[in-house]
């Protein structure tokens, strides 16, 4: 179950509630008796290990390819094209 966070409008007091999802939400301070509000804070996410886009899917840099790889990809473009002898329609 989920513990969500409380402050009173007038008094300021914030408390928690360990409350079930479906339960109403608290509607007056423990304290004081006034209206409260519901507090939400960011959510923690810790991305850990391998898997994510800086460690597995980067650029790789220059240094990093090998020798004719970039251009190799290009040549065979070229020679499945058609010749310059060729006409259209023939």
């Amino acid at each position: 179950m989920p513990i969500y966070e409380y402050r009173c409008l007038k008094c300021g007091h914030q408390f928690e509630k360990l409350q079930n999802i479906s339960d109403d939400a608290v509607k007056r301070c423990e304290k004081c008796g006034e209206q409260v509000t519901r507090l939400f804070h960011p959510v923690a996410v810790h991305f850990k290990g391998s898997g994510f886009y800086t460690t597995d899917y980067g650029k790789r840099s220059r240094s990093q390819e090998k020798p004719g790889e970039a251009t190799s990809g290009k040549k065979e473009k070229k020679k499945s094209g058609k010749s310059s002898g060729d006409k259209p329609g023939d």
